[in-house]
């Protein structure tokens, strides 16, 4: 049988730490060359939308030691509107209902089945997330207390999540330009973490003082001044146009998730609305030496060297979202999902083939 599972079903069942754990193994496991990571492809093609594009976007990954194939399948409409803090890329709800469309499918390596399908919303904070908290667990100070996220949409929840499973947090400050969504969210997080979370009036408000700040915006300008930064501090970013290279190369130690990712980027008429430029984030790539930093397996392997001293100021670049990180998280849901019988089961034969493909 095959699972069928929601948002909520995976909401109920993964947990940070249980995140945190599959991803530890699993990038040992790619740094060891155990595991594979695939290639991520993206199709720009013109919408029916003059201000839009439509986006098909593939990436996928191998564990074997988990036994497990991750393909990960977004369908979006994709655009770039002009805020008060600068361009942002925005995907829009267009699917009926006001929906996201973006599916894993998980395979098994023993014999090749469709062991679940799901939606990755749930699934995209926590791989994330836990990304972050895997860097942070290596890199921040033990006795980090103060965390900043920088942001208060839907990745800045999984931040959040992360460095209060790796740290003993005991405040978190929020800051977003939009007042109301940093009150919702500092409200949000106090009740999800119980943890005391203040919405900072400021940037620096924000930042000050924070042992940890975790920008997670979709901002396509700098978010953190190289001037915040500050000893001690542990600095993580998801967005390559986040930090400015002053920024980053105010740090001591500075960690990149991968070098280079496999990609493929296919785009056709209309593709150049696509203001998230490949020659911007190339330009800010060169910038950072990133084709030399050390990787995030690097670290978690003992390949690198995290922190050094307490004063170190530490930066973790949480770049080139990785289909690997979907048959880690897969692996995690699934094992819970079997545990719990949480979910719809359906036929595999519906989903297999007595033809040959």
């Amino acid at each position: 049988m095959t699972m069928l599972l929601s948002n909520e079903d995976i909401a109920a069942i993964l947990t940070m730490p249980d995140c945190l754990d599959a991803m530890e193994i699993a990038y040992k496991e790619l740094g060891t060359a155990h595991g594979v990571n695939g290639v991520r492809s993206e199709i720009l093609t013109a919408t029916a939308r003059d201000d839009a594009l439509y986006s098909l976007l593939t990436m996928d990954g191998v564990i074997p030691k988990f036994g497990i194939g991750a393909v990960r399948i977004n369908s979006d409409i994709l655009t770039w509107p002009q805020s008060a803090a600068g361009l942002r890329r925005v995907k829009v709800p267009a699917a009926p209902n006001q929906r996201y469309v973006g599916l894993v499918l998980l395979f098994s390596t023993e014999t090749g089945e469709p062991l679940a399908i799901y939606p990755d919303g749930e699934v995209q904070r926590m791989r994330v997330g836990a990304t972050c908290g895997l860097a942070a667990k290596y890199m921040a100070r033990a006795d980090a207390s103060e965390a900043a996220i920088i942001g208060s949409g839907h990745q800045a929840s999984g931040q959040a999540m992360a460095i209060c499973a790796v740290r003993p947090i005991e405040r978190l400050r929020c800051y977003s330009p939009n007042p109301t969504s940093r009150a919702a969210f500092a409200k949000e997080m106090r009740k999800l973490l119980q943890v005391e979370t203040v919405a900072a009036a400021s940037l620096r408000e924000a930042v000050e003082g924070a042992d940890v700040v975790m920008c997670a915006t979709n901002s396509m300008q700098p978010v953190l001044p190289a001037e915040l930064l500050a000893p001690g501090m542990h600095v993580s970013s998801l967005k390559r146009l986040e930090l400015d290279a002053s920024a980053v190369g105010r740090a001591d130690i500075v960690v990149t998730h991968i070098r280079k990712a496999i990609s493929h980027i296919l785009r056709g008429e209309g593709a150049d609305l696509a203001k998230d430029s490949e020659h911007q984030k190339a330009a800010l790539s060169s910038a950072l030496k990133q084709d030399s930093l050390p990787e995030l397996s690097d670290l978690l392997l003992g390949r690198t060297p995290g922190r050094r001293s307490p004063a170190d100021i530490s930066v973790f670049l949480n770049y080139s979202g990785l289909g690997y990180q979907f048959a880690a998280t897969g692996y995690a849901i699934y094992k819970k999902a079997q545990e719990t019988g949480i979910g719809r089961r359906i036929d595999t034969d519906w989903l297999t083939s007595a033809l040959p493909s």
